[in-house]
């Protein structure tokens, strides 16, 4: 899934002084349409790769397969080429988002959103008016670069212009916006695939409504204070602040945020300094979140549902159908996260999903593999409507737990001299995970046919003793205050920190 948004320089310090300004509310307007133009990316893929008229221009070798009767009924969409178009955005998203960092702090987020835009817009004039694979794969690159730019620079935009008190509320409500962005992608796929012969170009064109808003929008906005400031901009930069606060007295907030980049200035290689063990702990957890994030399967569902949904037994529109109500699952379970993070805490969450989306999991495998045989008939109604209940009891799950925090554990953990390295690291990881599992789930699904749910379970239960034996609990925790309160407090990550030099190469001027 997207990143989140990740935390600011300026740190949790519920002393600042301002309030929610007609601004602040235009940037978040802002930031949704970049979670909505990569949210409705990641919801379309599926439902176009299952049009009919889509197939039989790009991929004539799975639509033959696809009606031939005797056929397996797990192998049907195996197919290198239509998963590398699936998958091979995920890959340019990986390459483009270390190119995107170093334009980010040396250029700034308002001019690496605009990139991202123009990279994406080029990206969907190519797959929509795609003539050939050729150039329907070389579209999907473009978007990847679009998506890599966009990751980068909207969340740390976001949470940068963010009062403190609402920053953890944004994080999720940016999940929010992919959700909402995948939900629309699947009405869209819906009602197009009944428009014939052109119905995907719809599909794949709109995508270029979110990319043209954030584009628009990010002209209209001024860059954040911490960028200005960073980029020794000061006196612009304490302007935009009090733009953005509302208020004239903001010398506390411009102070800290002007001595974190002092801070993080002193450090010259953030990403030697992660190698030390005591930068190991939020480390090795960042890393690891956005592996498991990948082998919950939930790419894999989001990606393939209308896939997924034929393959047990749908039709067409049937399949769609089922999409947009998994769709509005994931929403409406997302809005749960944001009220209960705060209150019952990320650890709680995350080992409640993962009972959930094992028992989930392990019933939808146990049901496929005695009932839907490779060459035989597909699963009865009311078998295939109880897998589609399924389904959406793991997406629920997922959608308040590993979707969400996934992302907020990585924000919150790294200190401020290696907090842009760490998160680079998880986002990376989150990429090249996420292509994966886009570029090997059909031929899994061809080749493991049930197990496939019995591979994820398998997964899920090795998420769940990560979990219960090394995620701390950060509710409540300062940023800056993780170390102490934190992992020195860990029965296993204070050994890390036994010659703890977190901090003594950091010289504050």
């Amino acid at each position: 899934m997207a990143p989140a948004v990740v935390v600011s320089g300026s740190g949790e310090n519920p002393g600042f002084e301002g309030r929610i300004t007609v601004y602040v509310i235009v940037c978040v307007i802002i930031a949704a349409f970049g979670g909505l133009m990569f949210g409705y990316d990641v919801g379309i893929s599926g439902g176009v790769t299952s049009m009919d008229d889509f197939l039989k221009k790009f991929f004539p070798a799975v639509y033959k397969k696809k009606q031939h009767v005797l056929e397996n009924n797990y192998c049907k969409y195996d197919n290198q080429f239509l998963q590398l178009f699936t998958s091979c955005l995920y890959l340019a998203a990986l390459i483009a988002s270390f190119a995107a960092s170093k334009v980010c702090t040396k250029a700034g987020r308002k001019l690496t959103m605009q990139i991202a835009s123009i990279f994406f817009l080029i990206g969907v004039i190519l797959t929509a008016g795609g003539v050939n694979l050729g150039m329907l794969i070389l579209g999907r690159i473009f978007l990847g670069f679009g998506v890599g730019f966009a990751n980068q620079a909207v969340p740390l935009f976001l949470s940068e212009i963010a009062p403190t008190r609402i920053r953890g509320a944004l994080n999720i409500s940016f999940q929010l916006f992919i959700t909402i962005g995948i939900l629309i992608a699947n009405l869209v796929n819906y009602f197009a695939s009944n428009i014939h012969p052109n119905g995907w170009r719809i599909s794949l064109g709109i995508a270029g409504i979110p990319a043209l808003m954030l584009c628009l929008g990010s002209i209209l906005i001024c860059e954040t204070p911490t960028s200005l400031i960073e980029r020794n901009k000061i006196e612009e930069g304490k302007k935009v602040l009090r733009k953005i606060r509302g208020i004239e007295n903001v010398d506390d907030e411009f102070d800290t945020i002007l001595h974190a980049c002092e801070m993080a200035k002193q450090v010259k290689d953030p990403f030697r300094k992660l190698m030390k063990p005591v930068s190991r702990p939020p480390l090795v957890i960042a890393i690891c979140l956005q592996v498991f994030q990948q082998f919950t399967g939930i790419n894999a569902i989001m990606f393939y549902a209308p896939v997924l949904f034929q393959t047990v037994g749908f039709g067409d529109d049937a399949a769609l159908l089922s999409s947009v109500i998994t769709g509005l699952v994931n929403v409406f379970s997302t809005m749960v996260s944001i009220y209960l993070v705060d209150r019952a805490g990320r650890r709680f969450l995350l080992l409640e999903a993962c009972v959930q989306m094992l028992v989930s999991q392990v019933i939808t495998g146990i049901i496929l593999l005695k009932e839907l045989k490779p060459t035989a008939d597909s699963l009865s109604k009311g078998e295939a409507i109880f897998v589609v209940v399924l389904v959406c009891f793991f997406v629920m799950g997922f959608a308040w737990s590993w979707g969400p925090i996934g992302w907020l554990i990585p924000s919150e953990t790294f200190p401020l001299e290696t907090r842009s390295a760490g998160f680079a690291f998880a986002v990376s990881t989150n990429m090249l995970f996420t292509f994966v599992i886009a570029q090997a789930f059909l031929s899994m699904l061809c080749r493991l046919q049930a197990g496939i749910f019995f591979f994820f379970a398998g997964w899920i239960i090795i998420m769940g003793v990560f979990t219960w034996f090394l995620l701390p609990e950060t509710k409540g925790i300062p940023v800056d205050s993780m170390v102490d309160k934190v992992w020195m407090q860990h029965w296993f990550w204070r050994s890390f920190m036994a010659n703890d030099d977190f901090r003594t190469d950091v010289k504050v001027v």
